[in-house]
């Protein structure tokens, strides 16, 4: 822990401030999106496809909208665009305290995303830009404050949800209302995007769609985010299966898991991963970690075989696992994005690459929610999760192809080597 610390201490202002902001925004969010499918299956009693259809709105209104917050964020500045994001978020969280339909939660479930959408691009950019050739260690530092705002924020809403969703929903817009005047406040303004004023945003957009390299790894990588993402849709949905009666409470745990993996071993998987692959077989090896997250659910997937307290120790399993290969791609994959941009139009570019795995993610949770529906009603459950599992090998598969083509390759940031623990 005292070489963490250490580690954050040696970034510059902007960088530390754009970390805690992070644990921040991942509190109020997971104080309420881990509970979200349970509120809607339950309380409100929508279908399975239903539940997959908000998340997946979310999700796109997301990822998909990244392009707008992405241009935005390299021809207004990344400040504005941060603090735009935290004051939507919390109105979009606000209005799911009042949201009682489908409809309505649509709505609101697309509001909170493209919230989301407005400031992810500009906090990355701004941390590339801010972070330097020390990129890959920062964005593992920023994962771990990302991982904590996960393990702290289910827990929280787990005490709040004793109480009502409503009460969760309005103290996760209460949380984002406070980051929004901090970022304003706090957030230095000298971190800047250069001068777009000569050219277009459609100029923007040829220059990052006729980046074939990134491109490809964009679409490479829409798996990873679809296997990722089961943490708030299969997850939850399988946990309320299995334990109707203490559902909150084994969601709980999955975020706990997730988050004490990713903030515990986070520092440590990069160095390690980065002394003895690099960049591209890092890159791999943690997509087929990602794969092999589902194979506990596949050989447990309820309690008829060992009972229910090993189909539970199944799922919390996965949820480590998945963590752990969350763990290892997201640096790599931060910095990747910002080395095949070459350093131009960051914000667009990670504009781009959500809205590419973004429409897989819609994509994704659709096919999940039906397979999951079907997979049980056929009484053969454990489909779902050898199905994710393919879909991870075959995302591992694209991205060994496009190393062993030269199409991942850039300049490498060093990462410090030092000792944590």
């Amino acid at each position: 822990m005292r070489g963490m610390v250490t580690q954050f201490r040696s970034f510059g202002w902007p960088s530390r401030l754009l970390m805690v902001n992070q644990f921040g925004i991942n509190l109020g969010f997971y104080m309420l999106m881990p509970y979200l499918a349970g509120y809607l299956a339950g309380p409100l009693g929508l279908a399975a496809w239903a539940i997959g259809l908000v998340l997946g709105v979310r999700n796109f209104s997301q990822q998909g909208m990244f392009i707008v917050g992405g241009t935005l964020a390299d021809r207004l500045g990344y400040k504005p665009l941060i603090v735009a994001g935290c004051l939507l978020r919390t109105g979009g969280f606000g209005l799911l305290v009042f949201a009682d339909s489908l409809p309505a939660m649509v709505i609101a479930s697309a509001a909170t995303g493209f919230a989301g959408a407005l400031f992810n691009p500009a906090v990355r950019a701004y941390l590339a830009a801010d972070a330097g050739d020390r990129r890959v260690e920062a964005f593992a530092l920023f994962n771990v404050f990302y991982q904590g705002g996960i393990l702290a924020g289910p827990l929280v809403g787990l005490a709040l949800m004793f109480l009502d969703f409503r009460v969760t929903a309005a103290a996760a817009a209460a949380v984002f209302g406070v980051l929004t005047v901090a970022q304003l406040c706090a957030l230095p303004q000298r971190i800047t995007p250069p001068d777009r004023e000569h050219t277009s945003v459609l100029d923007d957009w040829r220059t990052v769609v006729g980046n074939r390299s990134f491109l490809l790894f964009a679409a490479a990588m829409i798996g990873s985010y679809v296997l990722s993402f089961q943490v708030y849709l299969a997850l939850p949905l399988h946990a309320r299966q299995l334990a109707p009666e203490h559902e909150s409470m084994v969601v709980a745990a999955v975020f706990a898991v997730s988050g004490l993996v990713a903030v515990a071993g986070q520092m440590r998987i990069t160095r390690w991963f980065a002394r003895r692959w690099g960049r591209g077989r890092s890159l791999v090896v943690g997509m087929t970690i990602l794969a092999t997250s589902f194979v506990p659910l596949a050989v447990l997937p309820g309690e008829s075989r060992l009972g229910q307290g090993a189909a539970v120790a199944a799922l919390l399993a996965a949820a480590a696992i998945l963590a752990a290969g969350s763990a290892a791609v997201f640096p790599f994959e931060m910095d990747t994005v910002v080395s095949l941009a070459r350093d131009e139009l960051v914000g667009t570019h990670y504009g781009f690459y959500n809205t590419i795995v973004g429409v897989g993610i819609l994509a994704g949770n659709l096919l999940t929610g039906t397979l999951m529906q079907a997979a049980r009603n056929a009484g053969a459950p454990e489909l779902v999760w050898v199905a994710l599992s393919l879909i991870g090998i075959l995302s591992a598969w694209a991205l060994h192809r496009l190393g062993r083509r030269g199409l991942l390759d850039a300049p490498q940031p060093a990462v410090a080597h030092s000792t944590d623990s």
